[in-house]
């Protein structure tokens, strides 16, 4: 996938070569964003647990699939009603450690959403 991402630590990520000090969002067309984790935080008071709202305004229509780093230690699962959101897009949800969802990233072709967590 585009942009490769060169490396992840305990609350970085590295892609292209620029460290984010914060989790990201990568889109479709491969746009790196800083990922608004305040839309899960503020139904959930944890940025742990990926809400409906965060969600939808992490999906993008065509998508077929989203790879979400749940943390170094894995500590990121998705709501039940943001698991079926995706199943209802037919976007199919790949959870891993983030050091696993960024190798399994850098191999994947396709349409395909990154959303990373680089702590916990």
């Amino acid at each position: 996938m585009e942009p490769h991402i060169d490396d992840t630590d305990f609350g970085s990520i590295t892609v292209r070569g620029k460290r984010y000090p914060h989790d990201l969002l990568i889109r479709l067309d491969g746009e790196v964003k800083k990922r608004k984790k305040k839309l899960s935080k503020e139904v959930y008071g944890t940025s742990h647990i990926i809400s409906l709202e965060e969600a939808k305004h992490a999906y993008e229509k065509g998508a077929e699939k989203i790879v979400i780093g749940t943390g170094q230690s894995g500590m990121v699962e998705l709501s039940k009603e943001a698991a079926e959101y995706f199943e209802k897009k037919k976007c199919s949800v790949l959870l891993l450690p983030t050091s696993e969802a960024v190798h399994t990233w850098n191999e994947l072709k396709g349409k395909v959403i990154g959303l990373f967590h680089t702590t916990c």
